[in-house]
């Protein structure tokens, strides 16, 4: 049986917080916590890292996740789409003769992932039937569009209160943090969603992405948090 293929990229260069991917997070480089998580899957996946960079290969390989190319620097500027990551990660894959049945994309700067999601996700996506699947976060619809007129996107004359919203008051915000995608697509779209999309949603816990230092130290915290409440 075709197993999945997870893919987290991990460029050397980072414009916003240097060297993040290999950054101290709650005793641990960052990149290491979503590779402890993908390797803790079950069904088991394969996991490849995507990188340019020696020092994260280092790490990553210490932390069990295959490294078995180097990203072409073309494939590793700051313009770079995901996709062509994925692709290039796919078709190393496909040389040595697996073909997957899906491809998990991870992204290592949202390492917030409860026990246990992973698994949820690969059960969800393949009882769905879908050919992609993205991870969300819920909110509440409180959001407003910018224009001549500003506008709601809610019925301000009758403002629901949060804890009455039901799933389909509410929006769901793209976390960044995990895909699921059948290869065709990728082979047909060049894009990680397409086809049938299905909506994974995780815990609001789970949707922080790391660009800045406030969402260093909240992601610092709580990673903490949640070592301390599984020891």
């Amino acid at each position: 049986m075709s197993r999945i293929l997870c893919v987290i990229p991990a460029r050397g260069g980072s414009k916003g917080i240097p060297r993040k991917n290999v950054l101290p997070v709650a005793g641990r480089p960052l990149i290491e916590w979503t590779i402890r998580q993908a390797l803790a899957c079950s069904p088991a996946l394969d996991v490849i890292v995507s990188t340019d960079d020696g020092e994260i290969a280092e790490v990553a390989s210490a932390a069990g996740a295959q490294v078995p190319f180097r990203r072409p620097a073309e494939l590793a500027q700051d313009t770079t789409a995901t996709e062509p990551v994925v692709r290039h990660a796919l078709a190393h894959q496909r040389a040595q003769g697996l073909e997957p049945a899906a491809v998990m994309l991870l992204q290592a700067t949202s390492p917030i992932r409860l026990p246990g999601t992973l698994d949820r996700a690969v059960a969800e996506f393949e009882a769905s039937g879908a050919d992609s699947m993205v991870g969300v976060v819920p909110q509440a619809p409180f959001l407003w569009w910018q224009g001549e007129t500003p506008r709601a996107d809610y019925d301000v004359t009758r403002r629901p209160r949060r804890q009455d919203l039901t799933a389909d008051q509410l929006r769901y915000r793209e976390t960044g943090s995990l895909y699921l995608t059948r290869p065709e697509i990728y082979d047909r779209e060049d894009n990680r969603l397409g086809g049938r999309i299905a909506l994974f949603v995780m815990d609001e816990i789970e949707g922080v992405d790391i660009d800045t230092d406030v969402d260093l130290a909240l992601t610092e915290s709580t990673l903490r948090g949640l070592e301390n409440r599984t020891a």
